[in-house]
């Protein structure tokens, strides 16, 4: 798929936008003031293969403990802030990489100017935040309700302002709770401007319902070659947001490397546990560093043609199954002791 080209921003010690890898983002669900509670999550996720990391800056006693919290960390921290522009000031100073700010909602033109003149001097871009829970009033008059254009048409306000004092390191992200909405509103704006475009569905839900929502609008838009960054907003532990995330970039092959997990759905020619059989093997090879595909099927039959282009699997059969490499059966093994042996041969590979 061809991707859109769009601005290179510079954010912390990676690009968003260009040429650059589409990047995986999350945000903090502790209290920032907790300088080592976020500390411990923000590197958990980045283990886990975060980008980027938000994190809430609500008061001034937030804004002073960003000084530490990115001492400590090793990704770069997007400080996000509603409403009063001395707490985006403070995160610039004690180091942040980026703002999440809606310039018309911190003040006066010449409050923005200030803002804007500071992050230009420490290299920060600002990333411009609409979604659909905080549309303004002229414009849920104007168009009598939420709609994809007066989204579109939000964001472009708050550029023009940024713009109006010569700023223009700005990244984009325009979300709804409504997929197809969400959807319309990243293709209007992807054909209204060349700032790149963060792409998520917001108030998505709990991890299972959200996971759904997000992949399809988060999925349907890269698929168009639209978008640079991504975050995946569940109600859950934030680790979850950047399995999804993977999964998207990996389905789409938009990115490489890392184990790639597949099994069949079974039918009624199954007669192993293959269900409980493929929750084993997905959460064993969750943390191994491999780059390969693995299997795991429910028919000697059919298996491993099926899964043919896999690198490893196991097809099961009646109280046992075979373990194949490259479509090729290498070994037959009970049923019991299928998983072992098909996490020493990964191990081994």
């Amino acid at each position: 798929m061809d991707r859109k080209t769009t601005r290179k921003v510079k954010v912390g010690n990676i690009y968003v936008g260009g040429d650059a890898p589409i990047t995986i983002q999350s945000m903090t669900n502790t209290d920032t003031r907790d300088i080592k509670a976020t500390v411990a999550q923000i590197n958990e996720l980045t283990k886990a293969g975060c980008d980027i990391i938000r994190c809430a800056v609500p008061d001034m006693e937030a804004a002073v403990a960003i000084k530490e919290i990115v001492k400590q960390i090793d990704i770069p921290l997007v400080a996000d802030i509603h409403f009063d522009y001395r707490l985006a000031l403070e995160s610039i100073n004690n180091g942040i990489s980026a703002l999440r700010i809606n310039p018309g909602n911190i003040g006066s033109l010449d409050r923005v100017e200030l803002l804007a003149k500071k992050a230009k001097e420490k290299d920060i871009p600002i990333r411009i935040g609409v979604n659909s829970g905080s549309l303004d009033k002229t414009l849920l008059a104007k168009y009598g309700k939420v709609t994809s254009k007066a989204l579109v048409e939000s964001a472009l306000s708050h550029i023009s302002i940024l713009e109006k004092v010569n700023f223009n390191d700005i990244v984009i992200s325009i979300k709804s709770s409504d997929v197809p909405m969400m959807i319309d509103s990243y293709r209007l704006m992807s054909k209204a401007t060349d700032y790149p475009l963060h792409l998520g569905v917001t108030e998505a839900g709990t991890i299972w319902r959200g996971s759904i929502k997000s992949s399809v609008g988060i999925g349907a838009l890269l698929s168009e070659g639209i978008g640079d960054t991504i975050r995946v907003s569940l109600t859950g532990d934030p680790l979850e947001e950047i399995k999804v995330g993977k999964e998207i970039l990996k389905s789409l092959g938009l990115i490489k490397g890392g184990i790639e997990f597949i099994s069949c759905p079974t039918c009624g020619r199954t007669q192993i546990d293959l269900i409980n059989i493929a929750k084993q093997v997905e959460d064993r090879i969750s943390n191994l560093d491999k780059n390969i595909k693995v299997a795991v099927m429910g028919c000697v039959v059919n298996g491993p043609g099926e899964a043919r282009e896999a690198d490893i699997g196991i097809a099961g059969g009646n109280g046992e199954g075979l373990i194949f490499k490259k479509g090729e059966i290498i070994k037959k093994v009970k049923e019991n002791e299928l998983v072992e042996a098909l996490i020493k041969e990964i191990e081994s590979m």
